[in-house]
């Protein structure tokens, strides 16, 4: 009797195997919300990955608006500098990773997770640099972030945002 190994590897059986990979790349789009999360982004970015795209900076005119159609002009700048339509970019993202440094109040991340929710986009939200402040400080961090994340981390080092990036497959 044969084993089920060796049975599933006849050409007989071959017939029903997939010729392709079972996933694809997730198109990621990391964006950092302040100064301090940007030098730690722009490191991440040197790294090679399979989807990830960068930027460092987000330019907006106005406030986000529920329901009904995107509205707001809103701009992300790639780490070259060009200028990129943030609806744009999150039409085409599986995941959107927002990098906030703790103590900042992120005000960006409406603006991204309005943008993020109309396109039905996954959003993440990490906040680096916990060790560093205060429980209120990072408090504030965490309200402003938590109504525009699906996914909330606090990440007590830097190097833990290229760990998570890795395992969310970017």
């Amino acid at each position: 009797m044969e084993s089920e190994s060796a049975r599933m590897s006849s050409a007989a059986e071959a017939r029903f195997r997939v010729d392709y990979p079972n996933s694809r790349p997730r198109a990621v789009k990391v964006v950092a919300l302040d100064q301090a999360s940007e030098l730690v982004v722009k490191r991440a970015a040197e790294r090679t990955w399979q989807g990830a795209t960068f930027f460092t900076s987000l330019t907006f005119e106005g406030s986000p608006r529920r329901g009904g159609d995107w509205s707001i002009p809103a701009w992300l700048s790639d780490l070259a500098g060009r200028t990129k339509t943030l609806v744009e970019e999150v039409a085409s993202a599986d995941l959107v990773v927002m990098v906030s440094s703790a103590g900042t109040t992120a005000q960006a991340a409406a603006v991204i997770g309005e943008a993020c929710a109309i396109r039905k986009v996954m959003t993440m939200a990490l906040v680096i640099g916990s060790e560093q402040c205060s429980d209120e400080e990072l408090s504030r961090s965490l309200a402003a972030l938590r109504p525009y994340a699906a996914m909330l981390v606090i990440a007590n080092a830097d190097e833990y945002f290229e760990e998570m990036l890795t395992a969310l497959r970017a």
